[in-house]
């Protein structure tokens, strides 16, 4: 007994040995069995088939994860075990399978006869779950009813469906399964099986022409989207659609796998899920999935690899470095943040400070440049307004609109200047460019952007236009006057209070410099010929004027002044800033106030304040008389007396007493014909406007009376430096309360003409102007 004894108590730690061997070989026969063998197929056709799944003995791990890989088409097809069903996706993180299966089908004929015998589909899949989350049970046609019938493990019975009856599908919602044409509902979860059934309420009699089927199926939700045009031609085809079928490990739950010896989730990176039929009941099964951060197969050892977050193509670090960690990451802030927690910058306070206090003086700096930009903006749109109120005022629309009639009709139309063109074209009015200036106002030699050189009168004084209509017209009139002898207006700018004229540049000066030989006392004076070609040239300018033109132009102010000379002593009469237009009607006669300068003023007109084209043949004379004499029309420097030029020559002339008042310079050895040109200039000085001849009889003497002779004067072309108050002709009259327009036309000859219309200056002129009354009776 004690042998037996003692030998049970040897037998006893052999029995445990061998208990302890038995089971540590059982769990490296459940381990071995859980890995595939090295070399097995992954690949059938598209499919990628991953441990626990195999395609070979050995590469599976159960039964249940066979997937057959046919290769009887092209490219090969994967079927659910030995199953007819094509496998076309496996997922390993959701323990789901996608599989293809065919659509129940219902079909009648004309006659209401079935035309086929599958009205019934049935589905068994033991060892997996029909998907209740990922699939939708639909039907589709007009005559339609389906069920659909399933049973889970417990066999627990199932059963749902829907129907749809139409009579044509034109009342269908397009792309939307609602009822009409289609219907769907969702499935029990946890079904291992399901059957389809599909009938018909009255077997499509009355809607074969259009819809002879009906089809029912289970498809993963998205897969398959309800047309009314397309959906029926695409069932017709037999067309395998997709479903979703769930798969576990192993049918328990995951608190009782982990007791077990071969658990499969038992790496540091897998963790194990279970699968629910519903919310209420126990674990049906469960799979492994990779820990968060780690991707790969949990079924493998060191399947679940870290993924490194840092090497994505984003930075997941906002305003940081990123550090990749096993199964996460950190991040490192950058300058001015601090970590929130290992994954999250924030700003720091230090950097809040800071910014503060740059962004309040950056914020005050911006508001100021802002403030400024939109002050200045305010002030450009004031500014912009004002010029368009002056151009209106100043008659420029109108004066478009003029000018736009007459396009294509005048060789040379005036044109509308801007102000920042007359700006650039005198470089901002500098003072190198000033030519002329006087009490009223600057002249300017300016070129504009075609090469044009030309004088730009700015008016010192602020005053607006009063007549802009009539204006307008005696603008349109002037700018059509195209005579080798009359300067021509250019154009104007109307965008200022005062507009702005532009002229033809004449650079020779005027008459009464080269007369009176101002400011170069040894230059020899211009020679009578010469005289009497200038005079012969006014004379025309004069009588194109009152007769050539479509309407009568009476000038108003001839005088030394106004008539320029260019380098070949060519006279171009100036300065129709006293000018009248003369209608028809009034038979070149024009009631008005009395304008015009002292010692050239008709004493007629001065009287009877009518103005005549006789006026300017009155004041033409005084010219004559200047040319002759080589003396100032008015000159005060003389006793009282002797003041008045005309005057005195029409009382010597009288008297035989000629001689006293020619200049003996310009007369020797020409004393016949000058005697000629007194006796032109006397009858032009009568004190009755009839009596004086007209400006064309005055043009054809004197063109008989110019000489043949050289011209010019012995000593060469005088060229006269000039002062300001020398090129106060450029100026034009002074101007009061009246306003002037500037117009502009694009010809290669303008005049320095300004058009003044105000009935204010004429008064005040007229209260300036002394009578003057001529010796005798004027004759």
């Amino acid at each position: 007994m004690a042998l037996q004894g003692k030998g049970m108590l040897i037998m006893q730690p052999s029995l445990v040995m061998v208990v302890l061997l038995v089971a540590l070989a059982a769990a490296i026969t459940a381990e071995a069995a859980a890995k595939p063998r090295p070399g097995c197929l992954t690949q059938c056709g598209n499919l990628t088939v991953p441990f626990p799944f195999g395609m070979e003995a050995g590469c599976y791990k159960n039964d249940k994860f066979f997937i057959y890989c046919s290769h009887s088409t092209n490219p090969p097809t994967a079927y659910l075990r030995k199953s007819n069903i094509p496998v076309t996706n496996i997922s390993l993180e959701e323990g789901e399978i996608q599989v293809k299966q065919f659509a129940a089908r219902d079909c009648y004929d004309d006659q209401g006869v079935q035309t086929n015998d599958s009205t019934d589909f049935r589905l068994w899949v033991s060892n997996y779950t029909i998907s209740s989350t990922k699939n939708k049970f639909m039907a589709i046609g007009c005559d339609t009813y389906a069920l659909y019938k399933g049973y889970r493990v417990d066999e627990e019975r199932f059963i749902t469906g829907c129907m749809s009856l139409c009579s044509s599908l034109g009342s269908a919602e397009k792309d939307s399964c609602s009822g009409i044409g289609c219907c769907q509902t969702s499935i029990p979860s946890g079904l291992k099986n399901q059957t389809l059934r599909l009938s018909s309420y009255y077997n499509h009699t009355f809607i074969t022409g259009f819809n002879p089927c009906s089809y029912a199926f289970v498809v993963q939700e998205g897969q398959f989207n309800f047309s009314k045009e397309t959906s029926f031609e695409q069932l017709k085809s037999n067309k395998m659609l997709p479903m979703i079928l769930n798969w576990e490990i192993e049918n328990e739950s995951c608190s009782a796998a982990q007791k077990r010896v071969d658990y499969p989730c038992h790496n540091k990176t897998t963790k194990c899920v279970d699968r629910f039929i519903n919310m209420t009941s126990a674990s049906s099964g469960y799979f492994c999935r990779c820990l968060p951060g780690y991707q790969g197969n949990p079924y493998l050892p060191d399947g679940c690899q870290d993924t490194d977050e840092c090497a994505l193509n984003s930075n997941p670090c906002n305003n940081g470095k990123c550090k990749n960690l096993p199964g996460n990451y950190s991040c490192s802030c950058n300058s001015g943040y601090k970590n929130q927690d290992a994954i999250t910058c924030i700003k720091s306070a230090s950097a809040i400070s800071l910014k503060i206090t740059l962004g309040i003086p950056l914020s005050i700096l911006v508001l100021v440049v802002a403030s400024f930009c939109i002050y200045q903006e305010m002030k450009n749109r004031k500014f912009n307004k004002l010029k368009q109120k002056y151009f209106e005022d100043n008659g420029g629309l109108f004066l478009k609109q003029e000018l736009a009639s007459y396009a294509g009709s005048v060789r040379t139309a005036a044109r509308i200047f801007t102000e920042e063109e007359l700006k650039k074209a005198t470089n901002n009015y500098h003072v190198s460019g000033k030519i002329g200036e006087g009490g009223y106002g600057t002249v300017y030699k300016g070129i504009l952007s075609n090469e044009q050189v030309v004088a730009i009168k700015k008016s010192k004084v602020s005053a607006p236009i009063t007549e802009s209509g009539q204006f307008v017209n005696e603008v349109i009139v002037l700018s059509q006057i195209h005579h080798k002898n009359v300067v021509r207006l250019i154009g104007c700018c109307l965008e200022t209070q005062t507009p702005i004229l532009v002229y033809e540049f004449i650079a020779h000066g005027t008459l009464y410099e080269h007369i009176h030989r101002k400011n170069n006392k040894a230059t020899s004076p211009l020679s009578l010929p010469l005289r009497l070609k200038i005079a012969s040239d006014t004379a025309e300018a004069l009588a194109y004027l009152h007769y050539s033109t479509s309407t009568p132009i009476i000038h108003r102010d001839v005088k030394a002044t106004n008539i320029l000379l260019d380098e070949n002593y060519t006279a171009k009469v100036s300065d129709f800033g006293a000018s009248r237009l003369v209608p028809d009607q009034d038979e070149n006669k024009l009631s008005t106030f009395v304008q015009g300068t002292v010692g050239y003023l008709d004493p007629e007109y001065l009287q009877s304040n009518i103005l005549t084209e006789k006026s300017d043949v009155y004041s033409f004379g005084v010219v004559l008389v200047e040319l002759l004499t080589s003396q100032r029309a008015l000159c005060f420097e003389k006793p009282e007396a002797e003041r008045n030029l005309a005057k005195v020559f029409v009382s010597l002339l009288d008297s035989d007493r000629l001689g006293q008042i020619l200049d003996d310079e310009i007369v020797e050895g020409h004393f016949e014909r000058v005697t000629k040109v007194a006796d032109l200039a006397k009858r032009c000085l009568r004190l009755r406007g009839e009596e004086r001849p007209s400006m064309k009889e005055v043009a054809a003497e004197l063109d008989r009376l110019v000489p043949t002779m050289e011209l010019y004067p012995s000593g060469g072309k005088p060229d006269f430096p000039r002062t300001h108050k020398d090129t106060d002709y450029l100026l034009g009259s002074p101007v009061s309360s009246s306003s002037f327009v500037d117009i502009r036309g694009e010809g290669d000859s303008g005049s320095y003409s300004s058009i003044l219309i105000s009935a204010d200056y004429e008064r005040s002129m007229q209260n300036q102007i002394q009578m003057v009354t001529p010796h005798g009776d004027g004759r």
